[in-house]
């Protein structure tokens, strides 16, 4: 895969992710595999806290902004930009 369809995969969904990762073009899709990463650990970790009872309310709020982040993130890759997504861009999980 090249660079551009490696980032739009990896925003897809966890196991696009991997995908993208190990039969991707990783050393130049290494900043859309990052931001992908962080987009779906912060769905993860949501996931988790949505099961407490009353904070569940809240994190359904939290999951749709969450959502809208990810689209941006797939627009990016798209158009082959190197732009931060809104809000988690800063966090680096991957060196």
């Amino acid at each position: 895969m090249d660079r551009k369809t490696t980032g739009i995969v990896a925003y897809l969904t966890i196991v696009g992710w991997f995908v993208a990762y190990f039969v991707g073009d990783r050393e130049d899709a290494k900043f859309h595999l990052n931001q992908a990463l962080v987009v779906h650990m912060t769905f993860i970790v949501l996931s988790i806290l949505a099961r407490i009872p009353i904070v569940g309310w809240f994190v359904w709020i939290l999951n749709a902004v969450v959502f809208v982040i990810g689209v941006l993130g797939i627009i990016y890759a798209i158009q082959d930009q190197d732009k931060e997504v809104p809000l988690l861009g800063i966090i680096k999980l991957l060196k």
